[in-house]
């Protein structure tokens, strides 16, 4: 149990968040970045999460204190924390920050803050779903998630397009959606640890979920390969799906010029000293909100290529990425990415937002929030 007041009377915050640091994923990636730099900013922060069932109970990572329950069921992604009430129920907290409205942990926690009268605020994270049901399901889900919606003290999305799109759903005022990019800054990684690009090194970011597209990648490598025999795919993510991508791999022929391995969500700069090395980064999901990934190639002058989808096609419309629709089969992917490969260099990029800016957002938010 938590204890009732935070030290020297810093605002007591509570995320709640069905999966978290070591997990990775972008929701993931978003509440460990903005969490450890509201503790820089005087919060008391601690986060709700699921346990998988490896993972310690209670821990603290980077001042922040983590509280894992006890999910139900214990397979797929409901997330049903089981144990809420006795992991939190005798905090004093100020205010509620609920991380992604997917599972069932969202409406949880907004009925029970609404219930102790702790104010409120979720960020919807909207993205896409390897279930077709699921995704099928989501306006439903959305809807009737809206009478505990209507009672929160703020609406968090992550662009303007997002916002437009819940006011005439959930017929909600525009003025309760508040606009809190992510970041899209990665450490600079030290100088003697860059490398030059490798010409060859295709890299697809994510999750390793159906929805995220890593298949069409690894169905577009063959034909990559006869036209750029060096051509090889590093798959940088981890999740459910892997198994099926190296059986996918094995089936082309490709296994030995498909790499599948994860950089830990902690190793930031290592990430940005690899993703210096690839000539070409490709985002070929079903459905994204605002990429972290995307946003960390523009970042870092990579080439991008992104699939014509919700969220990723407006990074073509200005001039970020190249943009391929999927449907059109491997051959179409292949002769993207080929002139992705062969393509201008990135232009420098605009002022993006950063982890810094979108934890101070939100902790102005915060402040406001709880008076």
């Amino acid at each position: 149990m938590v204890p009732d007041r935070a030290a020297g009377g810093a605002l007591r915050l509570l995320i709640t968040t069905p999966r978290f640091h070591p997990e990775s994923g972008g929701v993931e990636t978003h509440v460990r970045e903005v969490a450890r730099r509201l503790v820089a900013m005087d919060v008391s922060v601690t986060v709700l999460t699921t346990n998988p069932g490896s993972l310690p109970s209670a821990e603290e990572v980077d001042g922040v204190r983590v509280l894992r329950a006890d999910p139900w069921p214990r397979r797929g992604d409901l997330r049903y924390a089981r144990d809420l009430e006795r992991l939190v129920g005798g905090g004093r907290w100020d205010v509620v920050h609920v991380q992604s409205y997917h599972t069932l942990l969202a409406p949880q926690a907004m009925a029970w803050a609404r219930r102790r009268g702790v104010p409120y605020v979720l960020t919807f994270h909207a993205g896409g779903h390897s279930s077709r049901l699921r995704t099928a399901l989501r306006p439903a889900q959305q809807l009737a998630l809206r009478p505990l919606l209507a009672h929160a003290a703020a609406l968090v999305v992550l662009t303007r397009s997002e916002a437009e799109r819940y006011v005439r759903l959930l017929r909600l005022p525009p003025a309760r959606f508040v606009l809190v990019p992510n970041g899209a800054d990665l450490p600079a990684p030290p100088p003697d640890g860059q490398r030059g690009v490798d010409p060859g090194l295709i890299v697809s970011v994510g999750r390793l979920e159906r929805y995220k597209g890593h298949q069409h990648a690894i169905g577009a490598l063959p034909a990559v390969r006869r036209a750029r025999p060096d051509a090889r795919l590093w798959i940088a993510g981890a999740g459910p799906h892997e198994a099926e991508l190296r059986r996918h791999a094995r089936r082309l022929g490709v296994e030995d010029h498909v790499e599948i391995r994860a950089v830990p969500a902690h190793e930031r700069e290592r990430m940005a000293r690899e993703l210096l090395r690839a000539n070409l980064v490709v985002l070929l999901s079903d459905f994204e909100t605002h990429p972290i990934a995307a946003l960390e190639a523009i970042a870092l002058r990579r080439r991008l290529l992104v699939a014509d989808a919700p969220g990723l096609r407006e990074l073509g419309r200005e001039g970020f990425a190249q943009v391929v629709d999927t449907s059109g089969g491997a051959g179409a992917v292949a002769a993207a990415v080929l002139r992705s490969l062969d393509g201008p260099e990135p232009p420098p990029p605009p002022a993006l937002p950063t982890w810094d800016e979108c934890a101070g957002t939100l902790r102005r938010l915060y402040a406001r929030v709880a008076g």
